[in-house]
This record gives C-alpha cells, sequence and structure tokens, in this order.
C-alpha cells in the first residue's frame, strides 16, 4: 500500500513538473537584483599597469591544485572550469565561471583546484599581494566572493538532493542568462525559444554534476524524446521552452 502510493506521488510530481509554468508565476517571478554602487577603485585598479591580459586557448591550464597561489585570475571573456582530483583519478568539477568572476582566491597560499580554460578565454592576471594589500579592492573580491558562494550553495544542493533530470535541466539553466534566478525576465514576447551553445565534453558534464557518462546521456536523450530539448548538434541544444526546463529543475 505505501509503496503504490509512493510511486502514485513521484508519477504526479513529474507529471505536474514536465508542464510549462505559466509566465510570472515562477519562484524568481517579480524579484529584482538589488544595485550596487559603482566600484571605482577596482575599475582604477584594472586600468593600471600592474594587471595583464593573458589570451589563452582551449583547455589550456591556468594553475594546478596545490601550486602557490600567486596570482589571482579575473575572467575576462570565455569560460574556466574548476576541478579537483582524488588520489585514483577520480575528477570532481568544482565551478564553472566565465566574465567577470575572480579565480585563485586562497586562504592557505596554495590553489585548492586546477583551473582550465573550457573555450579560448582572455584572463586578467593580478598580483595576489596588491588585492591584499588594498582594502579598497577587497571591497571588491567580497563581492565576488559573495556571488561564488550563493553558486556553490546552489551546487551543493544539486549534488546532494537533485535527480539526474533536474541536475541536468539545472546545468542548461546555468547557460540561458536572466532566467530562473533572481532578477528573472521570464519568457520574451512572443516565444521563449533558446539555443545554449555547451563548450563541455559529457564526460565534463557529467563531472560537475556528480553523474556517469551514460547518464547525462540517458537524460538529455529522453528530454529530447519529450520534446524539451532538440540537439542540433554535439554542442547546441535548443530549448523550445526555457520555462520547460526550468520547471524541470527542482527549484519551483
Amino acid at each position: 500500500m505505501f509503496l503504490d502510493v509512493k510511486m502514485n506521488a513521484e508519477a504526479a510530481r513529474a507529471e505536474v513538473a514536465d508542464v510549462p509554468r505559466q509566465p510570472g508565476t515562477g519562484r524568481y517571478a517579480g524579484t529584482r537584483r538589488r544595485t550596487l554602487p559603482a566600484d571605482t577603485a577596482w575599475a582604477e585598479f584594472l586600468a593600471s599597469a600592474r594587471t595583464r591580459v593573458e589570451t589563452r586557448d582551449a583547455h589550456d591550464i591556468l594553475f594546478h591544485e596545490d601550486d602557490p597561489a600567486e596570482h589571482i585570475y579575473e575572467v575576462v571573456s570565455g569560460q574556466v572550469m574548476l576541478y579537483r582530483l582524488l588520489a585514483d583519478g577520480r575528477r570532481q568539477v568544482v565551478d564553472i565561471v566565465s566574465a567577470g568572476d575572480l579565480i585563485g582566491l586562497s586562504m592557505t597560499g596554495l590553489y585548492d583546484c586546477s583551473a582550465e580554460t573550457l573555450t579560448g578565454s582572455d584572463v586578467r592576471v593580478l598580483e595576489r599581494r596588491d588585492v591584499e594589500r588594498s582594502r579598497d579592492l577587497q571591497t571588491h573580491v567580497n563581492r565576488c566572493l559573495m556571488t561564488r558562494i550563493e553558486s556553490l550553495h546552489s551546487h551543493a544542493v544539486l549534488l546532494g538532493r537533485k535527480s539526474a533530470q533536474e541536475r541536468v535541466a539545472s546545468f542548461l539553466m546555468r547557460f540561458v542568462p536572466k532566467r530562473g534566478v533572481v532578477g528573472c525576465v521570464g519568457p520574451a514576447v512572443g516565444g521563449d525559444e533558446q539555443t545554449v551553445v555547451l563548450r563541455m565534453t559529457r564526460q565534463e558534464i557529467a563531472d560537475y554534476l556528480g553523474l556517469t557518462i551514460e547518464t547525462v546521456s540517458r537524460v538529455l536523450s529522453d528530454m529530447k524524446r519529450r520534446g524539451v530539448i532538440s540537439i542540433e548538434k554535439n554542442d547546441r541544444i535548443r530549448m523550445a521552452s526555457v520555462c520547460r526546463v526550468c520547471k524541470l529543475t527542482g527549484i519551483h
């Protein structure tokens, strides 16, 4: 009896999860991101001769885990993957960062993860000592850290509680600007299609989501079969309705 009730409840949740939410009724509908004051000290620092911009090819290593943390990096363009390796070679992708994000901050003096560019990227190289000695620059660092903490809270929930489908849907939503987050702008008038370009292999996606490559492929195939997405090429996924994908993330 209990098993029947549980199965019926799960079936009901799955059915509801597959129904697109009406515009304006999402969790973040009507919310606004607070406006922060201008960060003039940081802008002046970036314009000074104390920083430099490096252009990196896809899959370049910026630093390895346990290397001395002599520099801080700001992503100017492109995407960078942060990951950690276990002794037996297993990998966990801990974050994916993009333009405006800071990486390489350390309390121990050693990098706590490795950083690899996913795409051709421009990164600004900053001397760690310059940043640590300036209270004004630390204000900007604190803002970046709060943003990363919020992102990692969401990732902890994803790894600890979300189903495989919810994890894959959440991953896809990462690449849709201003949707499914505080300040969500909602669907555009006349349609809610969105095409995202994935710069990660299936294995890298699996390492980020804490799944096997087979599970990632199975979930994507199932979403394609149900008409939630279409896979135009290996790296291009078209969402017929962003709201429908967002509903599958489990946040509503």
